[in-house]
C-alpha cells in the first residue's frame, strides 16, 4: 500500500544534519550551504516507486545542478529488516541510475525523523535561506498507471525557486514505500 508523503508547512527552515556519504565521508547541511536550491530527497533501493523514477532523476538532478540546484539523498529505512537498502544495494542503485549526488545512510532514522519523511521517495526542496519552498511529487506517474516519467512537477517547483518565486500551491503529495522504521523509531 503507498503511502503519501507528510505535506510539512512551507517555510519550515531545513533540519541540520551530519551524515556518512555512501562513497566515504561525511555530508551535513552546512556543506551544502550557499547553492540557491537545495533538494533533499529520502530514497530506498528495494522500493517499486524509487524504482519507477530513479533513472530520471538521476539526470534531471544533474541538470538542475547546473542551474544552481544541489541535490542530496538520504537512505533511512531499516538494513536488518530490509538489506537492499544496505550500502552494497545503494551502490548498486547509484550505478543503475547514474546519480552524481551525495547518497547519505540515516542509520539512527534521526534525520527522517527531523525531516518528518514518510515515504520513499519523499522531496523536500529548500530556497537559499533553506526554508521549505516545496514538497511533492516527482511526477504524476505512478509505477501502476504507467505513463512517462518526466519529472516535471520537480523541475517546475525548482524552476520557481530558483527565479526567486513562490511555488505555485497546491503541491500533490509524493507517494511511495513508508519508510521501514525500526522498533520504536518513526512519528509518533
Amino acid at each position: 500500500m503507498a503511502i503519501a508523503s507528510h505535506m510539512v508547512s512551507l517555510g519550515t527552515p531545513a533540519p541540520d544534519f551530519a551524515l556518512p556519504a555512501l562513497g566515504g565521508g561525511i555530508v551535513s547541511l552546512t556543506d551544502l550551504a550557499g547553492a540557491p536550491a537545495l533538494l533533499v530527497v529520502f530514497l530506498s533501493n528495494h522500493c517499486p516507486y524509487v524504482k519507477h523514477l530513479e533513472s530520471a532523476l538521476g539526470p534531471l538532478a544533474e541538470k538542475l545542478a547546473g542551474d544552481g540546484l544541489v541535490t542530496v539523498a538520504i537512505c533511512s529505512n531499516d538494513t536488518d529488516r530490509y538489506p537492499d537498502d544496505g550500502p552494497a544495494g545503494l551502490a548498486d542503485q547509484v550505478a543503475r541510475a547514474g546519480f552524481t549526488f551525495p547518497y547519505l545512510i540515516d542509520t539512527t532514522q534521526e534525520t527522517a525523523t527531523a525531516f518528518c519523511a514518510a515515504c520513499t521517495p519523499d522531496f523536500f526542496l529548500y530556497d537559499a535561506q533553506r526554508r521549505l519552498a516545496w514538497r511533492g511529487q516527482f511526477d504524476n506517474s505512478r509505477p501502476s498507471t504507467g505513463g512517462p516519467v518526466t519529472g516535471e512537477t520537480l523541475r517546475a517547483a525548482v524552476e520557481h525557486v530558483l527565479a526567486g518565486r513562490p511555488v505555485p500551491e497546491p503541491h500533490a503529495p509524493s507517494l511511495g514505500c513508508g519508510i521501514k522504521w525500526k522498533a520504536g523509531n518513526g512519528p509518533s
